[in-house]
């Protein structure tokens, strides 16, 4: 009996993974025949070389799918193994020989755990790898990031220092109208103006020109001070400023956490789309195991209408966990709710689900 059921084991995992696959293989191909289409004009237009298109941007591009999409593969996949396996009586041929559907479900998540950490891995540390590659390859051919320009730009660039700039052209790396203010506490201890900035590629410092500082005594006074140019290191860097969340993908877990604490003490809005992508790194690979428990569930049922049947319930409930995903996610970015509680919300929802499920199930 055991030796029987180390078969068992092995042929449903084995099935499993094949069809997971399979199903993912014929996805990917047919997202990159839709997006190929939706950005020939600009590869066509920028004379985007056909090497980097399928070398760097695609293959690039395929991780960052693989682990987008996986909830919805993993899901297909098993609802259309088990529908399969219940279609031809398998199922009920093992439940039949006193096989408890708890310890069919065994098999499925051993297969879980693998792709679980799979999915962690690619969200904390390959992903990022190869989402550096994507996103210098549509800084050049897709998104005109070298003539994007940001008006009334303020940071708190360092505990304490605020900076203001009226205006700054990424095309050319210069501004106008920059302000530096440095608190003590709630009170200024002293301030620059420069009515010119640029900022200095190479060297990785930034030129003023028309400068004015002001340093704030005790008394009451000032020392002003009027300088034609000035060079200085400002800690801060001009690709800040184009910062898009929707990049945050191409930061590993230990740049994600440096980076998400430099922002705090910076007074950024991104702070909560930052903590809600890390906290989402640990959630995501959790509710692979909900869904596999669910579509089990749903699956290893034999019904009249066959695999329809449980593809339509299992879509149904797998559009349902995307939209409560998208909806959570939405609020903590926003700030709505904290961002841990938002990611992981979908888990705890979802969980008396499988569970309804569960005890519903042929057994």
């Amino acid at each position: 009996m055991k030796r029987a059921l180390n078969i068992l084991d092995k042929y449903i995992a084995l099935k499993f993974i094949k069809t997971f696959f399979v199903t993912i293989s014929l996805f990917i191909v047919i997202i990159i025949v839709f997006d190929v289409a939706e950005k020939l004009d600009d590869f066509l237009k920028r004379d985007a070389p056909i090497g980097e298109i399928i070398g760097v941007y695609y293959v690039s591009f395929i991780p960052t799918l693989i682990n987008t999409f996986s909830p919805i593969f993993i899901f297909i996949s098993v609802l259309y193994m088990t529908s399969r396996l219940a279609g031809r009586t398998e199922i009920i041929s093992i439940l039949a020989g006193g096989v408890s559907l708890l310890r069919i479900l065994r098999p499925y998540m051993f297969v879980a755990v693998f792709f679980a950490w799979g999915s962690y891995l690619l969200n904390a540390w390959v992903i990022p790898v190869t989402d550096k590659d994507r996103v210098k390859f549509e800084y050049k051919y897709l998104r005109n990031y070298w003539d994007e320009t940001r008006n009334s730009i303020y940071r708190q660039i360092k505990p304490g220092v605020i900076m203001y700039m009226d205006y700054f052209a990424n095309h050319d790396s210069t501004g106008m109208g920059i302000t530096l203010e440095t608190y003590e506490g709630i009170e200024m201890k002293s301030s620059l103006f420069a009515r010119f900035i640029r900022w200095d590629r190479r060297k990785k410092t930034w030129h003023l020109d028309q400068v004015t500082q002001r340093e704030f005594l005790p008394n009451g006074n000032q020392i002003v001070k009027t300088l034609p140019s000035l060079d200085t290191l400002i800690p801060f860097n001009p690709s800040n400023f184009f910062f898009r969340l929707e990049d945050i993908q191409s930061l590993n877990q230990r740049e994600l956490v440096a980076f998400t604490k430099q922002e705090r003490q910076r007074g950024s809005p991104n702070v909560p789309g930052l903590e809600t992508e890390r906290f989402r790194r640990y959630a995501s690979p959790f509710s692979t195991f909900i869904l596999i428990a669910i579509g089990v569930s749903v699956a290893g049922r034999k019904t009249r209408g066959g695999v329809g049947v449980s593809l339509a319930v299992g879509i149904f409930v797998i559009l349902f966990f995307l939209f409560f995903s998208q909806y959570f996610n939405s609020l903590g970015v926003k700030n709505v709710m904290p961002p841990m509680i938002a990611v992981w919300m979908p888990n705890l929802v979802f969980i008396p689900v499988a569970w309804v499920f569960y005890r519903l199930a042929q057994k």
